[in-house]
């Protein structure tokens, strides 16, 4: 399989890449500066990235560049987005020509497996539970992301009135037992899935550190200060997880793990070779394309390598 990856050189891009490769599949770097791969640059003209696709099995959007015109760009190739953006994954939804596969990844994605599981009926609420570790080291990208949610409204709510993220919140329990505050943020299975199963969707997040939360929290009342996010010390753990839970029956499904980078870099290489082996399927998400038990396997720990004993 040939793919061609946007972003190949970010703390996701990187995992992807490693990834492919180690399953036997060439890969593609490409960026504004790509020694040896391709030169695209996503703030310009799109030409070249239509003529690269055109040579590829799949494209891969881990770049954080957000623009629509991508998917009409990469023609019938498959296009792989791992993008939380719910109104931008609405826009590329408009735009395909080909097959798409919204929101690859941790959240949406992993959670987005979560969700399918669940045994719901129409009328159900269903709430996504994510904690995202503090002592991570995130690319540029995610952190202007989360800084982009301060003081926004939350893209369509299944309330359908206005929503602003991290001004509302819940406390749960955590699959460790522990009791947290997680504050309504702007994930958006309510927009891949909610529609299509006729449930209320709502996405809560929680940080790895309770006064990173409450700071977070603090700062969507001053939308001024979301610059400070990315100045804050990375403290804590890189511990993550994700709850999927069902209002009505009580019924939860959830995952856990260390290194949001890695674990979302896993799971949209597997989705990658997903979309590759099962083409036709038009704008898809994680869910149509993958099993829950394949993606839990895929974030299983790796083996230590074998010690040498310099023997033989």
């Amino acid at each position: 399989m040939r793919t061609l990856l946007l972003g190949a050189r970010g703390a996701v891009g990187s995992v992807i890449r490693r990834e492919l490769e180690h399953r036997g599949h060439r890969v593609t770097a490409a960026g504004r500066s790509a020694p040896g791969g391709a030169a695209i640059d996503l703030h310009a003209g799109l030409a070249p990235l239509a003529r690269a696709a055109a040579g590829h099995d799949v494209v891969v959007n881990a770049s954080g560049v957000e623009r629509p015109e991508v998917a009409e760009a990469v023609g019938p190739t498959p296009l792989v987005e791992i993008s939380a953006t719910g109104s931008y994954l609405d826009r590329l939804r408009g735009r395909a020509r080909g097959p798409v596969l919204l929101g690859a990844g941790l959240v949406p994605g992993l959670s987005t497996l979560l969700v399918s599981a669940l045994d719901s009926r129409p009328g159900d609420d269903v709430d996504v539970l994510v904690m995202l570790g503090t002592g991570e080291r995130h690319g540029p990208a995610a952190v202007a992301w989360t800084a982009g949610l301060v003081g926004a409204e939350i893209h369509r709510p299944p309330e359908g009135a206005p929503i602003r993220n991290f001004r509302q919140g819940v406390r749960e329990v955590g699959p460790d037992g522990r009791s947290r505050r997680y504050l309504r943020a702007d994930f958006p299975d309510h927009v891949l899935l909610g529609p299509s199963r006729d449930v209320a969707i709502r996405s809560y997040l929680t940080l790895g550190s309770a006064a990173m939360t409450a700071a977070l929290g603090g700062i969507a009342r001053v939308p001024a200060l979301r610059g400070a996010l990315a100045r804050s010390p990375h403290l804590g753990s890189e511990a993550w997880h994700v709850v999927a839970r069902n209002r009505r029956t009580g019924e939860r499904r959830e995952a856990t793990g260390s290194g949001q980078s890695e674990a979302t870099g896993r799971l949209t290489a597997l989705a990658a070779v997903r979309v590759v082996e099962r083409p036709g399927r038009g704008v898809a998400t994680m869910a149509d394309v993958v099993g829950l038990d394949e993606a839990l396997d895929c974030l299983r720990p790796l083996p230590a390598p074998a010690a040498d004993t310099g023997e033989g």
